[in-house]
């Protein structure tokens, strides 16, 4: 297992920017269902995981804030959800997905790749293990 192999690449995975307004990315995560999002910069760094908790305190502590003024970046919590880097070893990967629904991948110069998801990892392991039974 290698993290290249268990990649959802960037193109295929949904992600906001830190410019991104909360009344956009909230649409985004709803739309989606999803609980966390990946954030990246302009430049296509990775700086975080945005989670609807996030979004939920920020409004409640904030009651009359304007969705639209608020960015991304103003709420994000950026010690939450650290990234890989592509040629970690699948430990670190597997460690940090036990926690998470994804883990966000990283090149060497923190540029987002993609994330690996935990289904991934447990379908993975699933048909490695069916296939070694049928030996």
């Amino acid at each position: 297992m290698n993290i290249p192999t268990l990649l959802i690449p960037k193109p295929a995975t949904v992600y906001l920017n830190t410019k991104d307004t909360l009344d956009v990315a909230l649409e985004i995560i709803r739309a989606r269902s999803y609980t966390a999002i990946p954030v990246i910069n302009k430049n296509g760094e990775y700086r975080g995981t945005v989670t609807e908790g996030d979004f939920l305190y920020y409004i409640l502590d904030h009651p009359d804030a304007e969705l639209q003024k608020i960015t991304v970046r103003q709420i994000m919590r950026k010690d939450f959800n650290p990234a890989v880097r592509i040629t970690e070893a699948p430990e670190t990967l597997l460690q940090k997905c036990l926690d998470r629904n994804f883990v966000p991948v990283v090149d060497d110069r923190n540029i987002f790749v993609g994330i690996v998801t935990r289904r991934v990892i447990l379908k993975y392991l699933y048909d490695k293990e069916l296939s070694s039974k049928d030996r």
